[in-house]
């Protein structure tokens, strides 16, 4: 299996691209930035230097992830979506002169395994998605998600909870969720989904 770098890509020769990756057209990965096995980087997407990719992303066309974000295995980033790096943005100092790479502290975007995102949503720096969340298209994100969390809106709240597949859970009446297929039931406590005994 081998990596595909379109030819309109630029791709820094200081990145780490995993074997089996697809970076496409006219996409921009910077430096040290470092992208697991499999993941898809579509069409004029970017990159920030040394963000990091778990295995089997995909960052789909127009996407713009800054660094220093953190993506777990299997995250996907729909189209047009940002995830920012600056808490305070300005273009300069109160002084009136153009604010340079010393001049702020970038802070990240954490998304942990499995979690999507979804078309021109954005998730204002610093936040964490947890693993298998849910991010409805267009929403911004200015607090943490839980895993498994179903957020929308602007600002994005919590309106229910998904599985693995992303499909919503059912609530049963009786403090329990279910997926949809009825085969797995959960729980909350203390804001957190759990598993539960069948």
């Amino acid at each position: 299996m081998t990596t595909r770098v379109a030819p309109s890509a630029d791709v820094d020769d200081r990145a780490v691209i995993g074997e089996g990756s697809s970076i496409w057209h006219l996409a921009q990965v910077r430096e040290h930035a470092r992208l697991g096995r499999d993941c898809v980087v579509g069409r004029g997407a970017y990159i920030g230097s040394g963000v990091t990719l778990g295995d089997n992303c995909k960052v789909q066309n127009y996407a713009l992830v800054y660094e220093p974000a953190r993506l777990g295995h299997g995250v996907f980033i729909g189209p047009a979506v940002v995830l920012t790096n600056d808490t305070y943005p300005r273009a300069v100092t109160p002084e009136g002169d153009l604010k340079s790479a010393d001049d702020w502290e970038a802070v990240g975007v954490t998304i942990e395994e499995g979690a999507a995102i979804g078309a021109r949503a954005v998730c204002v720096a610093p936040v964490t998605i947890g693993a298998w969340a849910l991010v409805a298209a267009g929403s911004v994100v200015t607090k943490d998600v839980p895993s498994h969390a179903l957020v929308a809106g602007v600002p994005a709240r919590q309106i229910g909870w998904v599985d693995r597949e992303g499909r919503p859970l059912v609530a049963t009446g009786d403090g329990r969720w279910v997926s949809s297929s009825g085969t797995d039931h959960y729980v909350v406590v203390d804001g957190a989904l759990n598993p539960a005994a069948n």
